[in-house]
């Protein structure tokens, strides 16, 4: 049996031959990387067996934590079966049977599943099936081919989701790659573009979006937004009524909503999905992340009725979706994702989640009057604290500052492992974190948050 290779060498390795997303190599090659080896419940262990409790669900997606029983066995059971067939003229079980579980729990009147891999391909089936459908509908009406998003959006790294996106500082370089869109100002209340103050604004950011539609439904194929919460914006969460407000915009002009939930989906919001908060159903929406309980990658675009019978006709007709992925319902993914499904009936795990999201407002206050917390924003059990310079003025840090990166290697020493956007630190526990360990989560977020702006403070003298 070969020796396992210490930490030390896998160091090496990784420096020598890995490329991490999302992260400046020049300065990775000159760290110690934290190589995560196991985990169990809340917490990751990494190759020397220090402990880090897991602070945005390994990036959003784990649920039930780290080696619940049930979605272990799911996958070992499945894998004595088979590991992965085509769903190119076939069809598996697991991936025929998720589908009607999905089917029951998301907002009603969605009745078809389209499986892909991750959250930017389900996004990109979203806009690609929009733009198919409205041509097999009506082929005579000149092009609804564009798409209506807010600004800061992100919805992916692929060219169609990169598209419909507004982060510059990810995106910028690759504009020559993309179509144009319309884009309308977000409901960032806290930097309002119209210097508005809720809710007293009445929601006004709602009538520049009106204007577009009205002006451009013609060719607009639908509109894309992330419901509640705008999550790689800084978790940006819009105030009640908007996304309900949209959906009605969306009807009235003939635009197809499509909902991005990879990110709030299952449960992250305190319900299965954003959308049912307002009771929303939207004309396409796209799941991922969660989907697997944080275990495998596999990603859904679920639509209605209506779309999928305009792509029927005979295959002469050539109205098929001509789209797939070789591993597009894979069974392993399939069989843990309905694994996921059924812990959530057995463990109640929505109704247990309650009180854990008024734990966490209780938790937050204190941090709301640090003089370098601008704001605490939270839906759910999703929470961004965004980080400023100036209190009164908003100013933010400069970003080269990675003010938000400090944070998080200072809680990382104190055993807590995190992941900002920019300023905003974010933290978005398993579901089935308990209430101690979301206290010392808490605890050492303020700790941390103290020590690195207040030590700013004092270097600059201010």
């Amino acid at each position: 049996m070969a020796r396992q290779p210490s930490t030390k060498q896998l160091s090496d390795w990784d420096r020598t031959y890995l490329w991490h997303p999302f992260t400046q190599m020049q300065e990775w090659e000159q760290e110690e990387p934290l190589i995560i080896e196991r985990g169990k419940g809340s917490y990751l262990i990494d190759t020397e067996g220090k402990k880090y409790l897991d602070g945005t669900s390994s990036i959003w997606v784990n649920l039930h934590g780290h080696r619940h029983p049930s979605l272990d066995r799911a996958i070992k059971k499945q894998l004595d079966k088979i590991a992965h067939s085509s769903l190119f003229g076939l069809s598996n079980p697991p991936a025929i049977e998720l589908a009607r579980a999905l089917i029951r729990i998301v907002p009603k009147g969605l009745t078809r599943v389209f499986y892909s891999d991750d959250g930017s391909t389900a996004v990109e089936i979203a806009l690609k099936m929009a733009v198919q459908y409205w041509q097999l509908r009506r082929p005579e009406a000149g092009p609804k081919n564009t798409f209506l998003h807010l600004k800061l959006a992100y919805h992916g790294d692929t060219v169609g989701a990169v598209s419909v996106g507004n982060i510059d500082l990810f995106h910028g370089r690759f504009k020559s790659l993309l179509f144009p869109t319309a884009e309308a100002d977000p409901p960032y209340c806290y930097r309002c573009p119209l210097s508005l103050t809720y809710p007293s604004c009445e929601m006004a950011c709602l009538d520049p979006i009106e204007q577009i539609l009205k002006e451009r439904h013609r060719e607009l194929a639908g509109f894309i937004i992330e419901p509640l919460v705008q999550a790689a914006a800084g978790m940006l969460t819009s105030p009640p009524g908007y996304l309900k407000q949209i959906r009605e915009l969306c009807t009235k002009y003939n635009v197809l909503l499509i909902a991005d939930e990879v990110a709030t989906g299952f449960g992250r919001t305190g319900k299965m999905f954003a959308c049912q908060h307002e009771g929303v159903m939207p004309d396409l929406m796209a799941i991922s992340k969660g989907l697997t309980g944080g275990y495998m990658p596999l990603a859904a675009t679920l639509t209605t009725d209506e779309i999928y019978q305009a792509f029927l006709g005979r295959y002469a007709d050539f109205k098929t979706f001509f789209h797939g992925h070789s591993y597009t319902g894979n069974p392993l993914g399939c069989a843990v994702a309905l694994a996921n499904i059924e812990v959530f009936r057995k463990e109640k795990t929505l109704a247990r989640l309650q009180p854990k999201i008024k734990a966490m407002a209780r938790l937050l206050q204190p941090l709301r009057k640090l003089p370098h917390v601008g704001e605490i924003r939270q839906q759910g059990f999703i929470v961004a604290i965004e980080l400023v310079e100036d209190k009164k003025t908003k100013k933010s840090y400069p970003l080269e500052e990675r003010v938000g990166h400090r944070v998080t290697m200072e809680a990382r020493s104190q055993g807590l492992l995190l992941r900002p956007i920019g300023n905003v630190m974010v933290l978005m526990p398993p579901l089935s974190t308990s209430l101690p360990e979301l206290r010392r989560m808490v605890e050492i977020l303020r700790e941390s948050i103290e020590t690195v702006t207040l030590g700013i403070q004092s270097n600059t003298g201010s």
